[in-house]
């Protein structure tokens, strides 16, 4: 039988060990951390990110500094309010939350992020320092997800050095960073994507595959060789029919059920990596607020 990987109670014990470490540097420096969180907009998934974010953020004991602001406040006025951000010395992390009005440009307001207080990990900055970093530096600001999968994989008590490894998804949030974590626990990494040819028979030799490809259930359960740990990013909503009644169902980019037959370990969707997600900005923005108190 697979072994479920619960990233609520790993992401409750890491939030458990940030509480009691912000604890002990209020003691000590008088201050704690500061997370501003910016939202333009009214979307209502952002919303409820936001909302999960805020609420774990002051259960820890960081202060939140919010921004909720209008759909149509400009590109310019978002750049001078972040810009006001960088400067505040009461905020050690700025989260914009994705996505933005069509009329903004992400990447720009992403980019204006001083380095130093970017909670995302997405700051050119920081993913070059990710990319030439000899292991996996405790300093770094590093990517959120993928940082909460290393996690979840290293709780395992599996030794990862030597491992065949494939990442399904090239994304700069997920795909990309999570390639780069698992090098530096010195795994052989495939990366694979929409336009990977036999990517069935790669998978079929991988001992991890995290799959954060954004399709659902794409991944099957005779992908998986017997024994692989799998790590699955995708939230994907579908339709589903119950008893004649049509309900919205959140599956993976793995098919869970035939998938676990085979796998060692997997995490569940719900209730896996999306968890881990939010512990790790809450560890981004506690490991920035000490880097500019030592």
């Amino acid at each position: 039988m697979s072994k479920i990987i619960s990233g609520k109670e790993i992401a409750q014990d890491l939030r458990n060990k940030l509480k009691k470490e912000i604890s002990e540097l209020k003691n000590k420096t008088g201050k704690v951390p500061g997370l501003a969180v910016v939202q333009v907009g009214n979307v209502a998934a952002s919303s409820v990110y936001v909302k999960a974010k805020t609420k774990s953020a002051i259960e820890v004991g960081i202060e939140v500094i919010d921004h909720h602001l209008p759909e149509e406040t400009t590109e310019a006025e978002l750049l001078k309010i972040v810009g006001n951000l960088n400067n505040q010395n009461n905020v050690n992390g700025i989260l914009v939350q994705l996505p933005l009005p069509k009329h903004i440009n992400e990447q720009l307001v992403l980019d204006s992020i001083h380095p130093d207080k970017d909670a995302d990990g997405f700051h050119p900055l920081n993913v070059g320092k990710l990319s030439i970093a000899s292991h996996n530096d405790e300093n770094l600001l590093i990517p959120c997800t993928p940082y909460g999968c290393l996690i979840m994989l290293k709780g395992l008590g599996v030794n990862l050095s030597g491992k065949n490894a494939i990442v399904i998804g090239r994304s700069n949030i997920v795909g990309k960073p999570m390639a780069q974590l698992l090098l530096k626990e010195s795994c052989t990494v495939t990366i694979a994507h929409s336009r990977t040819k036999n990517i069935e028979e790669i998978c079929k030799n991988a001992d991890i595959v995290v799959a954060a490809v954004g399709r659902p259930k794409m991944v099957k359960g005779d992908w998986i060789k017997k024994g692989a740990i799998i790590i699955d990013v995708g939230i994907n909503r579908i339709t589903i029919e119950v008893e004649g009644e049509i309900k919205n169902k959140l599956v993976g980019d793995v098919d869970f059920d035939e998938a676990s037959k085979n796998s060692s370990a997997i995490t569940p969707v719900p209730g896996g990596v999306g968890p881990m997600t939010i512990a790790c900005l809450l560890r981004n923005t506690t490991i920035a607020f000490k880097n500019k108190n030592r």
